[in-house]
């Protein structure tokens, strides 16, 4: 058995459908089970007739077009999606009389993104001849707390899987589940979503409650590659990665699954593989527990842009004891994340979004410390074997030396997958590409 995640860009039209269903019959022998997003952009069409319902208008024409057009090209039956719709535009109204939209009602709102698009695809699979069943992912045990858009999957749902698919798994039932991605219901029944990563996790759920042989993610590039190719053409794919190297290549802005939709399969010890949708001979990139073979030293280089560094100094005598606390006190009050950190007794030295509004955080550490912000940073980080840091860093570093290349703060892991460092967001390309030359030389 073999769970197939298809984003949104996959199924964006009948075209990508027919795609996607083509691949899946490829794996018809492997049992698969296929998990969906909404159509293309379609979640962000369902906010936006939101916005619109809120001013006190209901429109989903633009939503309507889509899903009729899809229908029709792909010669199936209509009734199952005007259902949907009509069910939707009843929403909408409610959402205009009432003038607010609650995240109760925005989860509701969203859903039907993905309970479209599963209804299209399990249509088009059975009238080409592959059995197929589309399935809201509360019919298959999926049951988180009431956390509305960041909702977090309950421990029964992992013995409900089993029984709702159980079928399915022992042969009784051959109709290939289709399970909408993302979404789930609360105990008292109301729709909620997954929040960041919700579709990957919903695959990686199911492959771990099913005991599936490996969880399938599609996107469009070979797997998870050495850099980002917009950056550097000549990225490679990285045949196998761990799930903390994954999870830190997130983490630092690789297209990767998001740690947390990681979480199921790795309690498991389910191979996850990132695959293309464009090259199905591709073996794309396997996330494993341990690597099963000898590897370099490092796996791949990411960049995040646009963040903001802070050197703070402290006022204080060197040795006072509770400065670090107070310092990290500030942020937790300011809920302000932080990226990347380095450390001495008397300062230090760290990263986070450029997007937030410091201002507050700024003016409470004026007692504790002085504090320099600079704006138009870049993380740079390299994935690795951060126990051959200084082996790596030499490397590293004599190809910047080159390139007369200076970086401001330097950070390792805890995790001792990576290495960070900081730079000028002007710079950022260079320092992946010529980091990039030094690790991967052609």
């Amino acid at each position: 058995m073999v769970v197939m995640k298809f984003g949104g860009s996959s199924v964006a039209n009948a075209e990508r459908i027919k795609h996607v269903a083509s691949i899946v019959k490829s794996y018809a022998d492997r049992k698969p089970i296929v998990v969906l997003s909404a159509m293309g952009d379609t979640t962000d069409h369902l906010l936006e007739a939101a916005d619109m319902a809120v001013k006190g208008e209901v429109a989903i024409s633009r939503i309507e077009a889509l899903h009729k057009e899809t229908a029709d090209i792909l010669g199936v039956d209509y009734a199952p999606i005007q259902e949907l719709l009509e069910e939707l535009d009843t929403l909408l109204t409610g959402i205009s009389l009432l003038k607010e939209l609650t995240k109760r009602t925005r989860d509701y709102l969203v859903s039907f993104g993905e309970r479209l698009s599963v209804r299209l695809a399990a249509a088009y699979l059975n009238k080409t001849g592959t059995p197929a069943r589309f399935y809201d992912a509360w019919d298959v045990g999926f049951v988180t707390d009431s956390n509305f858009m960041a909702a977090e999957l309950l421990e029964e749902t992992w013995t409900l899987i089993p029984q709702a698919l159980g079928g399915y798994k022992s042969g009784k039932d051959n109709a290939i589940p289709v399970v909408t991605g993302f979404i789930a219901k609360d105990k008292k029944g109301y729709i909620t979503t997954l929040g960041r990563g919700g579709s990957d996790l919903t695959a990686t759920m199911l492959g771990a409650a099913l005991g599936a042989e490996e969880v399938q993610t599609w996107k469009d590039v070979n797997g998870i590659l050495t850099a980002d190719p917009r950056i550097v053409p000549s990225a490679r794919t990285v045949p196998e990665v761990t799930y903390e190297e994954a999870a830190e290549l997130a983490y630092f802005g690789a297209q990767v699954l998001h740690p947390r939709s990681m979480v199921p399969c790795r309690k498991t010890g389910t191979p996850v593989r990132v695959k293309n949708s464009y090259n199905i001979e591709s073996e794309g990139s396997i996330i494993v527990n341990e690597h099963s073979t000898a590897v370099g030293p490092v796996r791949a280089i990411t960049a995040v842009k646009d963040v903001t560094l802070l050197d703070i100094v402290s006022t204080r005598m060197i040795g006072a004891s509770g400065f670090m606390a107070h310092i990290f006190n500030q942020f937790l009050k300011w809920d302000i994340s932080i990226d990347v950190i380095a450390t001495s007794e008397v300062s230090i030295s760290l990263t986070v979004n450029n997007k937030g509004d410091l201002s507050g955080l700024l003016s409470d550490m004026q007692g504790l410390a002085t504090t320099e912000c600079k704006r138009n940073k870049a993380i740079v980080t390299v994935i690795c074997d951060a126990d051959k840091a200084t082996s790596i860093l030499a490397d590293g570093f004599a190809a910047l030396v080159k390139k007369d290349i200076n970086v401001e703060m330097i950070s390792k892991g805890a995790s001792k997958v990576n290495i960070s460092m900081i730079c000028d967001d002007d710079e950022a390309d260079l320092v992946v590409r010529t980091l990039h030359d030094a690790y991967f030389p052609a």
